[in-house]
This record gives structure tokens, C-alpha cells and sequence, in this order.
């Protein structure tokens, strides 16, 4: 574990209070600032589960938790930081004006770090005097569970300030993803809206309900992506030929109308480019040994799901208890 560091964070919301308890369950004292009279206790909610959680999760390995102080203004929550996190409503124009307050109020060679879900940093980091040290940092609720942290720099973002906040989101067990080239939406949520918005031409054209939707994705493709994403799965659907020969046999289909949504142009060179990217992925790995680890982090998955009796794991659980009873009472065999 790195050095408790203090932290200065401004907005308190689901994502701001997410990091609140992160932070201070990883032992770094807090100095929070958000407008809501009751923050106080709305933060003491999120971090009582986020105890509970951490407990579940890291059984007699949570280390002494850092300090909550709830400020009266931006200046005073990051005025002593050694690190800042911004988590403010989705509006750049807010986001701007407050992103230069802190700047005012901070050492200079402290990282300025922003949650925002696909704001641009580089028009993000516009108004700010010192923009080498501006940073987007997008986690994923619940903050202090969730290990996935979109870092991206702007046009004046330094790397000296990218790999500050890589250091410190992997040091609170976050598993940073450098977006290399500035995007709206970065990368999860450009995948997730993609999702979203055909689940919303389902539900609009009567095809689905928004129960069947989630089904179609718990029940599915989403126990297969919580351990091995797209790529990985779709180069085992190619059997042992794989990604090349799953192109091949698929891709036709991009041309059918499945989506809403156009698919690029399936060229000789994306293909090489998906292929290549495909074998570097599985390092080596045959498809066999993919599909051994696959199901075992499946059943894991399952296995969790069924304690939880949510889920797929009731699917499992209720499937267990119809096989106890045909073993408790077998079928007679006919003797005639």
C-alpha cells in the first residue's frame, strides 16, 4: 500500500461519495465538499456498504480507515490535497468554471482528476492555467467495488500527471485503462451506449420488455463478459481456427439488419488488424485451455450467483433442487 495520502474530492453524489469510501477504506483521509445539507449522511450510507462490502470481499485485510471531513466550500476540501477527484453533474460549463476554482486552490504540482462518463478533457482542462496537470479519471458505480478506471489525458495533459493517477488508482485496487487517444464517451461507455440505446428501440418497437432485456443479458452474454469481455469469446466461437475463421463465418451477418447501429466496412485489413490483436490477446493460450478457463470462471460466476440465490444462480439453485428429487425418488425399472 502506497503512503495515506489526503485526499481532496468535490461532489459527493453516487460517484463522488463511490470514492469517499474507496479512498478512506484504503486508509487516505477525505476532505469533501458538496452543496447538499445532508451529505453527511448520505456519505455515512455509502461507506457503511462499502465497509460491509470490503469485509465480504477482503476478509481480515481491511487496513486502518483514513479521516472523513465534510469542507464548507471547494477551496477548503482541496486546499491541503495531494491528490483531487472531481466528480460534478455532466455539464461542461460547470464542470470549467469549478475545475479552475480548484486549480486556484491547490498546490501546483497536485493532479487535478475529473470523473466525467465522456466530456473531453483537453475542453475540460480549457480554463485551467496549469493544464498539464488535468486528468480524466472514469470509474464505474459502485466506486468502491467496481475495479475498472478509464484514465484519459487531454491535449495538454502531462505524462507525468496520466501516470500519477495510474499509480494511485492501482494503488486503491482499481484497474486503470490508458484511453490513449481522446474520445467522447472514452471506451466502456462508448460500448455501454451502444447496448442502451438498442435495449431502448427494443422496448420502443414492443419487442422487449425492459425485464426481458436485462434477462437477455444475465441469463447470457453478460456472465460470459464479466470474466472475458467481446474478443476473447468470440475467437473461441471460431473454434480451434480461431478469430480469422469467426470473421469469417459471422461477418456476413454485419450486413444484416440485427441493430440499429452501422458496423465499419469488414476489410482484408481490419480483419488482419482484429486477428492479429485476437492472437496477441490469447498469448498463446489454445482454444481448449480458453474454453477449461472459461467454464471454470463460469461456475465460479454461478456458484457465487446461486449463494446469492439471485440471478442465474437461482436458475442453478432451482435446477439442483429438481435433480435432488429425481434422485430421491428414481424412476422404477420395469421388470416385466
Amino acid at each position: 500500500m502506497t503512503k495515506p495520502q489526503r485526499i481532496g474530492l468535490v461532489g459527493g453524489g453516487v460517484i463522488g461519495a463511490g470514492w469517499a469510501a474507496r479512498f478512506l477504506l484504503n486508509g487516505h483521509d477525505v476532505s469533501i465538499f458538496d452543496p447538499d445539507p445532508e451529505i453527511g449522511r448520505k456519505l455515512e450510507l455509502v461507506i457503511g456498504n462499502a465497509r460491509r462490502a470490503q469485509i465480504k470481499l477482503f476478509p481480515g485485510l481491511s487496513p486502518p480507515e483514513g479521516r472523513l471531513t465534510i469542507a464548507a466550500s471547494v477551496s477548503e476540501a482541496v486546499a491541503d490535497a495531494d491528490f483531487v477527484q472531481e466528480s460534478l453533474p455532466e455539464r461542461e460549463d460547470l464542470k470549467q468554471t469549478v475545475l479552475a476554482a480548484i486549480e486556484q486552490a491547490t498546490r501546483p504540482e497536485v493532479v487535478i482528476a475529473s470523473s466525467t462518463s465522456g466530456l473531453l478533457p483537453t475542453r475540460l482542462q480549457s480554463a485551467m492555467a496549469h493544464p498539464e496537470r488535468f486528468v480524466v479519471g472514469h470509474p464505474f458505480n459502485p466506486v468502491y467495488l467496481l475495479p475498472l478506471v478509464e484514465v484519459c489525458g487531454g491535449e495538454k495533459t502531462s505524462d507525468a500527471a496520466k501516470q500519477a493517477a495510474i499509480q494511485l488508482y492501482a494503488a486503491i485496487g482499481m484497474r486503470p485503462l490508458h484511453v490513449r487517444k481522446e474520445i467522447d464517451g472514452f471506451i466502456a461507455d462508448r460500448l455501454l451506449e451502444a447496448l442502451w440505446r438498442e435495449a431502448l428501440w427494443l422496448v420502443k418497437d414492443g419487442i422487449a420488455t425492459t425485464e426481458e432485456v436485462d434477462d437477455a443479458i444475465r441469463f447470457g452474454a453478460g456472465l460470459r463478459w464479466s470474466f472475458m469481455g467481446t474478443f476473447l469469446i468470440y475467437r473461441m466461437a471460431g473454434g480451434e481456427a480461431g478469430m480469422r475463421h469467426f470473421l469469417a463465418q459471422f461477418g456476413p451477418a454485419l450486413k444484416l439488419p440485427w441493430t440499429k447501429l452501422e458496423a465499419p466496412e469488414l476489410t482484408d485489413e481490419l480483419i488482419d488488424l482484429v486477428s492479429a490483436q485476437s492472437d496477441d490477446q490469447a498469448a498463446g493460450v489454445s482454444i481448449r485451455d480458453l474454453e477449461i478457463q472459461r467454464d471454470d470462471c463460469l461456475i465460479g460466476v454461478l456458484s457465487a450467483l446461486r449463494a446469492a440465490e439471485f440471478g442465474a444462480g437461482k436458475v442453478v439453485e432451482d435446477h439442483a433442487q429438481r435433480l435432488r428429487g429425481q434422485m430421491a425418488s428414481p424412476t422404477p425399472v420395469d421388470g416385466g
